[in-house]
C-alpha cells in the first residue's frame, strides 16, 4: 500500500489561483459535439420533468416519456457520431500486437474500408426505412415519427464522411490507432 500524500496549501496559495488566466481550448470538438450535449440537456430535463409530474404532483405528462425516449435516439446516434470522428470505439487491437507491419497496415486499411461500406449501407437502409414507415404518427404528440428517422439518418451520414475522414487521415498518417494505440492515447513518448 502507498501512502496519501497530502500538500499543504495557504490561503495566499489558494486565492492566487482565482486570480490566473484560464486558457480554455475548445478546438477539439466538432458540431456534432455541442447538438449531442444540448440533446442530453433536453434528455435530462424531459427525464427530471416525467419523474417530478409523476412522482411529486402525482399526475404525470405522458408525452415526456416518448420525447425522453426519442431524444435518447439522437443522444445515441450523434454520439456514435463522435465515437466515429474520434475513433473511439470498441475495438480489438490484440491481433495487431502479433502481426507484421505491413500486415497490420493492410488489416487496418480493410477495417477502414468495411466501416465505410457498413455506414454506407446503414445510410441507404435508413433511407429505405424512411421512404416504409416515414410518416407514422408519434404516439402522443401531433409530430411524425419520421424527424426521429430523419435524424438517425443524418446522423448515420455524419458517421459516413466521419469514417472517410478518418480512413484519409490514417492513409497519410501511414497508421491507425489499431495499429499504434500508444500514438493516440498520450502514453507513446
Amino acid at each position: 500500500m502507498t501512502a496519501e500524500v497530502h500538500t499543504r496549501v495557504t490561503g495566499e496559495e489558494l486565492a492566487e489561483t482565482f486570480d490566473q488566466e484560464v486558457a480554455i481550448d475548445l478546438s477539439p470538438y466538432a458540431p456534432e459535439d455541442w447538438i449531442t450535449l444540448i440533446l442530453f440537456w433536453v434528455m435530462a430535463g424531459l427525464v427530471f420533468l416525467q419523474f417530478f409530474t409523476r412522482y411529486v404532483l402525482n399526475d404525470s405528462y405522458s408525452w415526456t416519456e416518448e420525447m425522453a425516449s426519442y431524444s435518447l435516439v439522437g443522444v445515441v446516434f450523434l454520439g456514435s457520431a463522435m465515437c466515429v470522428r474520434l475513433s473511439r470505439h470498441i475495438q480489438v487491437d490484440l491481433l495487431y500486437r502479433f502481426l507484421p507491419p505491413a500486415a497490420g497496415r493492410v488489416a487496418a486499411t480493410l477495417v477502414d474500408a468495411v466501416r465505410i461500406a457498413f455506414f454506407a449501407y446503414a445510410c441507404w437502409l435508413m433511407w429505405r426505412y424512411i421512404g416504409l414507415v416515414g410518416d407514422e404518427p408519434m404516439v402522443m404528440i401531433q409530430a411524425s415519427k419520421g424527424i426521429v428517422y430523419w435524424a438517425v439518418l443524418a446522423a448515420f451520414a455524419l458517421m459516413l464522411l466521419r469514417a472517410i475522414q478518418v480512413a484519409v487521415a490514417n492513409l497519410r498518417r501511414g497508421y491507425s490507432v489499431l495499429e499504434r494505440p500508444e500514438a493516440f492515447d498520450g502514453t507513446e513518448g
